[in-house]
C-alpha cells in the first residue's frame, strides 16, 4: 500500500519532465523560419540605409571628380576716376579677359580613380552592413526561441515544486517527515516562481528586439525544428577556413587601394597648372582695340607637395600592415568560431543521454521520497541536477546557433554585382 501511494503521487511529476521538453505552442499553425526573418529584416529595418546612402554619395563624388575647373571671365579697367586728364572715362583702358586653367599632371584622373576606389570600399560597406544585419538578426532568432524555452522550463519546475510541496505537507501532516522538509520544499517553490516570472519578462523582451527587426511577423511561432538541429554530423578535426576574400579582408584590400590612389593623387599636385588668359583691351582716348594674352605658373617656392606625398605614402604602408593585421584577426575569430561551434555541438549531442539519466533519476528520488527511503536534499538534489541539465541543452544549442552565425559573418564574402543578397 505504501509503495502503491507513492507510485500515485510520482505520476504528475513525472508528466512534467516530457511538457517541459515541448516547444512553445504555435500560433494558428504559422511558423516564420529564420529566412523569411531574414528577408522580412532586410525589408523593413534601416540598418542598411547608411551603407547605401554612402554608395550613392560616393557614385556621386566619381560625378564630381570627373569635372573640370571652371574657366573665368574678367573686367578690368586702368586710367580711369583720377587726376587731370584721368578724372573720368577719357583715357581709360578697358581689359575683357576670358582665362581657362589647364590641369597638368594627370590630376582629373587621379581624382576618378580616387573617387572609383571611394566607390568600392562603399560597396564593401554595404556588404558589411548587410552581413552585420544577418547576423544580428540571427542573433536575435536564436535568443528568442531560447529564451521561450527557458520559460517553459521554469513554468515546469514551479508545477514541480509545488508538487513537491503538497508531498512534503502530506508527510509532514502525518508525522512521517520533519517540518524542515516543508519549509525547504516551501523555498524551493518560491525560488522557481521567481525564476519563471524572469524567464517570462525576459522571453518578452527578446521577442520584442526580433519584432523590432523582422516586424509583426515575429509575433507567430518559430523554426523549433531549426534550433534542434544543433549539429552537421561532422566528426574529426574542421578543415580551415580560407579567410583571404572574405569581408573584412577586401575591407583592408579596399582601404589600401584608397591609400594608393590617395598616394597618387599627392603625386599629381606637385605638377602646377597653367592657367591660359585671352582678352582685348579698349583704349577710350584713341578708340583703338588690342589683343590681350598671358599664361601664369604658381611658383612652388614654400609648397611643393612633398609633404603631402611623404604622408600619402606612410598612410598607404600603414592600411598595407592593417590589411597583415586585418588577416591575422580573421584568421584567429574563425578559427575561434569553428571551436565554439564544435565545442556547442558535442554538448548538443551529450545532452539527449544526459538529459535522460537526469529525468530517471528525478523519477527514481521522486519515487523514494514518496516512499520515505530518500531523504529530501536527495531529491532536491536531482530536481536541481535536472533543472540544469534542461537549460545546459537549450544554452549548448543556442551556442551552437550563435557560432554557427558567427562563423557565417566572419566567412561572407562580397556578393557579385547585381547580385542582391
Amino acid at each position: 500500500m505504501k509503495a502503491y501511494l507513492a507510485a500515485i503521487l510520482a505520476v504528475p511529476l513525472c508528466a512534467v519532465p516530457a511538457q517541459a521538453q515541448s516547444s512553445p505552442p504555435s500560433a494558428g499553425g504559422e511558423v516564420l523560419t529564420l529566412d523569411e526573418a531574414l528577408a522580412d529584416a532586410g525589408a523593413t529595418t534601416p540598418l542598411a540605409q547608411a551603407a547605401e546612402a554612402g554608395v550613392w554619395a560616393a557614385e556621386a563624388g566619381r560625378s564630381v571628380a570627373k569635372l573640370r575647373p571652371n574657366p573665368s571671365v574678367s573686367v578690368d579697367t586702368e586710367n580711369a576716376l583720377g587726376t587731370g586728364p584721368y578724372r573720368g572715362f577719357d583715357e581709360s583702358d578697358t581689359t575683357v579677359a576670358f582665362a581657362l586653367p589647364v590641369e597638368l599632371g594627370g590630376k582629373r584622373s587621379a581624382r576618378v580613380a580616387a573617387a572609383d576606389a571611394g566607390i568600392q570600399r562603399a560597396h564593401v560597406d554595404l556588404a558589411v552592413a548587410d552581413a552585420d544585419r544577418r547576423l544580428a538578426v540571427t542573433e536575435a532568432y536564436v535568443v528568442a526561441i531560447a529564451s521561450e524555452r527557458r520559460a517553459v522550463v521554469a513554468e515546469a519546475q514551479v508545477a514541480v515544486t509545488t508538487e513537491n510541496l503538497r508531498i512534503a505537507r502530506d508527510r509532514v501532516m502525518v508525522g512521517a517527515n520533519s517540518p524542515i522538509d516543508e519549509q525547504r520544499a516551501a523555498l524551493e517553490q518560491v525560488r522557481a516562481t521567481t525564476d519563471a516570472e524572469t524567464a517570462r519578462l525576459t522571453a518578452a523582451a527578446t521577442r520584442a528586439t526580433l519584432i523590432r527587426y523582422v516586424g509583426d511577423r515575429a509575433r507567430t511561432a518559430l523554426d523549433q525544428r531549426w534550433f534542434d538541429v544543433a549539429t552537421d554530423g561532422t566528426q574529426g578535426p574542421t578543415a580551415p577556413v580560407d579567410a583571404r576574400g572574405t569581408l573584412a579582408l577586401v575591407a583592408a584590400a579596399a582601404d589600401t587601394a584608397a591609400a594608393e590612389a590617395g598616394l597618387r593623387l599627392a603625386r599629381s599636385q606637385r605638377v602646377p597648372d597653367l592657367t591660359l588668359t585671352a582678352g582685348t583691351r579698349r583704349l577710350e582716348a584713341s578708340n583703338d582695340q588690342a589683343m590681350v594674352f598671358g599664361v601664369s605658373v604658381p611658383l612652388p617656392l614654400f609648397n611643393g607637395g612633398k609633404a603631402a606625398v611623404t604622408q600619402a605614402a606612410r598612410e598607404r604602408d600603414r592600411t598595407e600592415a592593417q590589411g597583415r593585421i586585418a588577416l591575422f584577426e580573421a584568421e584567429r575569430a574563425i578559427a575561434a568560431a569553428q571551436a565554439d561551434r564544435d565545442r556547442a555541438a558535442t554538448a548538443v549531442r551529450a545532452s539527449e543521454p544526459a538529459l535522460a539519466a537526469a529525468t530517471e533519476a528525478a523519477r527514481i528520488a521522486r519515487v523514494g521520497y514518496a516512499e520515505g527511503k530518500f531523504d529530501q536534499l536527495i531529491l532536491l538534489d536531482a530536481e536541481r541536477t535536472l533543472l540544469d541539465t534542461r537549460r545546459a541543452g537549450i544554452d549548448a544549442r543556442a551556442a551552437y546557433h550563435d557560432a554557427v552565425a558567427r562563423l557565417e559573418r566572419l566567412t561572407a564574402r562580397l556578393p557579385a554585382e547585381g547580385d542582391n543578397q
